[in-house]
C-alpha cells in the first residue's frame, strides 16, 4: 500500500510538473539570455495555476529582456489589475512600431495593395477566468516569440506584428486560480466530483461584477472591454484569435463554425480565410495526435463576442475551445486530461494561428483593405441613407449612447433643423448617423430589426438593436429632402453651475434623467427630506411657471433639518448633471399643491439581493452592478441558503433574480411571506417572478414553458429534427414591444408608452383580469427584433410584461423578463429604479 501511494505521488508530480521540453519539440532552439517562465514565477508552467500578478510580472521581465517585445498597460480592471498588451515583432521593426501601425491604418484608405506590410495578429486569452489554459499558455507563446532562434521564427516575426493580450479577465482569473490552487494536493485528484473540479458560486468565469465579458465586446459596459476595443481600433488587426475552454468530455474546437449560423453581414471571404487558417490548426493537431472538430456548434452571429466582433470590423475572428481540466487533472471520456495538456493544445493552435496568418498574409491584407474601401459602395447599395435618433428628455442616456457609438469608431452628427419621417417627428439637435462611413456594416448590425433568419438556431442572442435598449426613438432616413445636418458632429449639452437660492420655497428635479435615482438616494442618505409628486402640477418659479410631470421629486425647504442642505443639494445635483428648479410658492396654479397628500414621502431603500448557489450569477451581478453604479446603493447580497437566519426587518426591498428557489427552506419562505405582509417590497423577475406566483404572494396565471412547447406539432418529426424543434421552442434573446400605463408609479419618468424589453424566457405571465395591476403589457404585434417562433409570439402578445399588486401592507412586483440584461438596457432598467422608490404609491 505504501509503495502504491509513492507511485501515485510520483505519477501525479510527473503529470503536473512539465518542463519546457514538454511544450516545445527538440528542434526548437532558444536564446539562453531570455528568462524562462519558471525562473520568474518559481514553478513550471502548468504545475500551478498562474495568478494575474505573476503573469504580468513575467511578461514585464520578458519585455525588458527581449528587443522583440514591448509591453503597454492599456487599462485596468474593476479591481485595478493592469490590462497589459504585448507587441511582438522583429527587432528592427520594434523600434519604429508606431510608424508601422500608422502605415497599417493608412493603407485601409488607399487603393494600392500592400505588398511588403506585415499581417497584424491579436492573440487573446481567457476572457472567461475559469478557462485558464489560455492565460497560462500566454507565457509560453510570449517566451517562444521572444527567445526562439532560427530561420522559422525570423520569417514569422518578419511577416507579422503580434499583439498578445494575456488575460482579458484578470479578476476572474484570480478568483479561479485561487480556487484551483487552494484545492491542489501533492497527489492530484482526477475525480470529476472532487471539490477542485466543482467550482462554487460565483465562478471565476465572470468579472468583478459577475458579468460575462465575452458578451461585452459590443456593449462596452466594463473597463476591460473599453480598454480592449480602444486598443483593437488603434491597430485594427487582420486576425483575432480568441482562446476559450469547454466541458472536460469534449476535445478541441476551432472555427469555422456552422456555416448557416454566420451573420449575413459577415463577408463570405471572411469565412474562407478562417478555413484557410484552420488547415494549419488541423495539420498541427494531427501531428500532435490530438482530437478536434470544426464546423459544429458555436455560431458566428452575435457581434458582441470576441470571435465575431472582428468579423464586422474587417478582421478575421477565430474561436478556439479546449476541453477543460477544471483544475489540475481530471478523468474524462477521452482518458486522463491534465492541465499541462490543455495548455499545450492552446500553444499548438496559437502558433498555428501565427503560421496560418503569415502564410495568408497578402490575402488577409487585401481582404481588410477591400472591406473598408468597399464601405462607400455598401452604403450606396442600401435603400436608406442613415438613421435619425431622438435625443429625448434624458441627456444621460443619449450621451451614453453616443459615447458607445464613438468607441466603435462611428461618426455621429446632429440635425440642424426638424425632420419628419412618416408619423415620427424629430427635432433640431437630434442625432443623425449616416451610413456613408467606414463602419457602415457595424451600423447596420447595431440598428437591425431583423426577425426572419436563414437558420433559427442561436448560441446567444438573436436581437440587440441598440436604440431599443436605450429606449431612444429612431427611424431610417430614406431621402435627403429636408435633411440638414451639422458638420461639426454631435455635442453634449453642458449643465451650468447651480447656485442654491436661499429664498426658494422648494426645489424640484425631473425623474426622466437616468441618474435621478442616484441623486435622490444621495440626498436621502444625507438626511435631506424629499417627496414625489404622484400627479402632475404646475409651479411658480422665480421667473414664470413650469409644468412638472408625475414622478417629479420635490425638496421642500420647510422640512429640512440640516443647516447646509441647500449647498449639499446643489453640489449633488451638479455631480449627477441634473438641473434643479427653484419653486417660489407651495400654492400651485394647476394640479396638486406642494403640501398635498399626493406628495408622497420618500425613504432610502435598504435592498436585500438574494444570491448564492441556485441563483444566476449573471443576473445577480447585473442587479448589483446597476445598484452600485447607477443608483448608489450597496445591496446586501445574501446567499439563498442563509435567508432563514437573516432578520428581514432590516430591509425595505427583497430582490429575486432568475434562479431555482425550490431550495428555500420552509422557514425562509414563511419569513419572506410574513415580511411582505408587514410592509416589505419584493421584486422577482423570470423564475424569481414564478416563485412569487407559486407561493401566492401575487395572484396571477402563467403559461409554463411546458405548455408553450405543447403548441408545437411534433407528429412525423425524425430524430434529425430535434435540434430545430428546440430552436423553435425557445425565445432566442429577442426584443419585444410593451405598452406602459404611464400613470402608474412604476412608469414614472417615461415619456413614451412603447417600451422595448429584452426577452429570453419562454413562459408567459397572463394579463390580469383585475384593474390597475398590469404596469406594462406586450403589444398586439410585439416582436421588434430577433427570432421568436410565431406560435410563441402569439402567446406573448397582450400578456403582462410587468405586474404589481399589494399583499397586506407590502407590495409584490413580478416581471417575466430581466430589465437589466447585460447592463446596457438603459430603458427598461428604469422600471426597477421606480420599484425601489415609488412602490408604496401602489397602495
Amino acid at each position: 500500500m505504501h509503495r502504491l501511494l509513492i507511485v501515485l505521488c510520483v505519477l501525479s508530480l510527473q503529470l503536473s510538473a512539465r518542463p519546457l521540453s514538454f511544450y516545445f519539440d527538440d528542434t526548437s532552439q532558444f536564446d539562453p539570455s531570455i528568462p524562462k517562465p519558471h525562473e520568474v514565477i518559481g514553478y513550471d508552467v502548468g504545475e500551478w495555476h498562474v495568478r494575474p500578478e505573476q503573469l504580468v510580472q513575467y511578461l514585464n521581465v520578458l519585455a525588458e529582456a527581449s528587443p522583440r517585445v514591448s509591453i503597454k498597460t492599456i487599462g485596468y480592471s474593476h479591481e485595478r489589475r493592469p490590462l497589459v498588451l504585448l507587441t511582438i515583432t522583429e527587432q528592427a521593426r520594434q523600434g519604429n512600431i508606431d510608424a508601422v501601425k500608422n502605415a497599417h491604418l493608412a493603407a485601409l484608405e488607399q487603393p494600392q495593395p500592400r505588398k511588403d506590410a506585415p499581417a497584424v495578429v491579436w492573440l487573446g486569452y481567457s476572457v472567461h477566468g475559469n478557462e485558464p489554459s489560455g492565460s497560462n499558455t500566454a507565457m509560453l507563446v510570449a517566451y517562444y516569440l521572444a527567445a526562439a532562434q532560427g530561420e522559422k521564427i525570423d520569417a514569422l516575426l518578419r511577416d507579422t506584428v503580434i499583439l498578445l493580450d494575456p488575460s482579458l479577465n484578470p479578476d476572474g482569473l484570480a478568483r479561479f486560480a485561487s480556487w484551483a490552487n487552494s484545492h491542489r494536493g501533492a497527489v492530484l485528484s482526477s475525480d470529476p466530483e472532487h471539490r477542485e473540479h466543482v467550482e462554487r458560486w460565483p465562478s471565476g468565469r465572470t468579472n468583478h461584477y459577475w458579468f460575462d465579458l465575452n458578451r461585452d465586446w459590443l456593449l462596452l459596459q466594463h473597463p476591460e472591454s473599453r480598454a480592449r476595443i480602444a486598443a483593437f481600433h488603434d491597430w485594427k488587426p487582420n486576425v483575432l484569435a480568441d482562446f476559450h475552454e469547454m466541458g472536460p468530455n469534449s476535445s478541441y474546437f476551432f472555427q469555422p463554425g456552422i456555416p448557416s449560423r454566420t451573420h449575413p453581414l459577415t463577408p463570405a471571404r471572411n469565412q474562407s480565410l478562417t478555413a484557410a487558417i484552420g488547415q494549419f490548426h488541423a495539420d498541427a493537431l494531427d501531428q500532435a495526435g490530438q482530437l478536434y472538430f470544426t464546423q459544429e456548434s458555436f455560431d458566428d452571429f452575435y457581434y458582441g463576442k470576441g470571435s465575431t466582433y472582428p468579423d464586422i470590423n474587417g478582421s478575421v475572428g477565430i474561436l478556439f475551445e479546449q476541453a477543460s481540466s477544471r483544475g489540475h487533472m481530471q478523468q474524462t471520456i477521452n482518458g486522463l486530461l491534465t492541465f499541462p495538456q490543455t495548455i499545450k493544445n492552446q500553444l499548438i493552435t496559437s502558433l498555428s494561428t501565427l503560421q496560418g496568418a503569415a502564410a495568408n498574409r497578402q490575402a488577409l491584407l487585401d481582404y481588410q483593405q477591400h472591406f473598408y474601401l468597399s464601405a462607400e459602395k455598401e452604403a450606396k447599395q442600401q435603400d436608406y441613407q442613415g438613421y435619425v435618433v431622438s435625443a429625448g428628455q434624458d441627456p444621460y442616456r443619449l450621451k451614453q449612447f453616443v459615447e458607445l457609438l464613438r468607441q466603435h469608431q462611428i461618426t455621429v452628427k446632429q440635425l440642424e433643423k426638424a425632420l419628419k419621417i412618416k408619423d415620427q417627428q424629430f427635432k433640431k439637435g437630434d442625432l443623425y448617423i449616416p451610413l456613408s462611413q467606414p463602419q457602415v456594416r457595424l451600423i447596420k448590425a447595431m440598428f437591425s430589426e431583423q426577425t426572419h433568419f436563414k437558420d433559427n438556431t442561436f448560441y446567444d442572442v438573436s436581437g440587440w438593436t441598440l436604440p431599443y435598449a436605450y429606449d431612444l426613438d429612431f427611424a431610417r432616413v430614406t431621402s435627403s429632402w429636408g435633411l440638414k445636418v451639422s458638420e461639426s458632429g454631435w455635442q453634449a449639452r453642458s449643465l451650468a453651475a447651480q447656485t442654491p437660492d436661499d429664498a426658494a420655497y422648494a426645489y424640484a428635479f425631473s425623474w426622466q434623467h437616468y441618474l435621478a435615482p442616484k441623486l435622490l438616494n444621495r440626498l436621502l442618505t444625507g438626511g435631506i427630506e424629499a417627496r414625489v409628486a404622484l400627479q402632475p402640477f404646475t409651479a411658480k418659479l422665480t421667473q414664470g411657471e413650469q409644468q412638472f410631470e408625475a414622478g417629479t421629486v420635490v425638496i421642500p425647504a420647510g422640512l429640512q433639518g440640516l443647516d447646509n442642505w441647500r449647498t449639499v443639494l446643489a453640489k449633488q445635483a451638479v455631480k449627477q448633471g441634473i438641473e434643479l428648479k427653484a419653486i417660489s410658492s407651495g400654492l400651485t396654479p394647476e394640479g396638486i399643491d406642494l403640501g398635498s397628500r399626493r406628495m408622497m414621502p420618500l425613504h432610502k431603500p435598504q435592498v436585500l439581493l438574494v444570491g448564492g448557489l441556485g441563483t444566476s450569477q449573471y443576473e445577480v451581478g447585473e442587479i448589483w452592478y446597476h445598484l452600485d453604479r447607477y443608483v448608489g446603493i450597496a445591496p446586501s447580497i445574501i446567499e439563498l441558503d442563509r435567508l432563514e437566519r437573516v432578520d428581514l426587518s432590516r430591509y425595505s426591498h427583497l430582490v429575486l433574480a432568475d434562479g431555482r428557489y425550490s431550495a428555500l427552506s420552509k422557514k425562509a419562505q414563511a419569513a419572506i411571506i410574513s415580511w411582505v405582509q408587514k410592509g416589505g417590497v419584493i421584486w422577482g423577475h423570470k423564475r424569481g417572478a414564478q416563485w412569487l406566483i407559486e407561493h401566492q404572494l401575487l395572484k396571477a396565471e402563467i403559461i409554463s414553458t411546458k405548455e408553450l412547447r405543447a403548441t408545437f406539432d411534433t407528429q412525423g418529426l425524425r430524430f434529425k429534427d430535434k435540434e430545430q424543434l428546440a430552436a423553435q421552442q425557445r425565445i432566442a434573446g429577442a426584443i419585444f414591444g410593451t405598452q406602459l400605463d404611464l400613470s402608474h408609479p412604476l412608469a414614472f419618468g417615461f415619456d413614451n408608452a412603447m417600451l422595448p424589453v429584452f426577452k429570453n424566457s419562454a413562459w408567459v405571465l397572463q394579463a390580469s383580469e383585475a384593474p390597475f395591476r398590469d404596469v406594462a403589457v406586450y403589444q398586439t404585434q410585439p416582436l421588434l427584433a430577433g427570432y421568436a417562433d410565431e406560435r410563441n409570439v402569439s402567446q406573448i402578445a397582450k400578456s403582462s410584461a410587468l405586474m404589481a399588486d399589494t399583499y397586506g401592507k407590502g407590495v409584490v412586483i413580478a416581471m417575466p423578463d430581466n430589465p437589466l440584461f447585460r447592463g446596457f438596457w438603459y430603458g427598461s432598467s428604469r422600471l426597477f429604479n421606480n420599484a425601489l422608490f415609488f412602490s408604496q404609491a401602489i397602495h
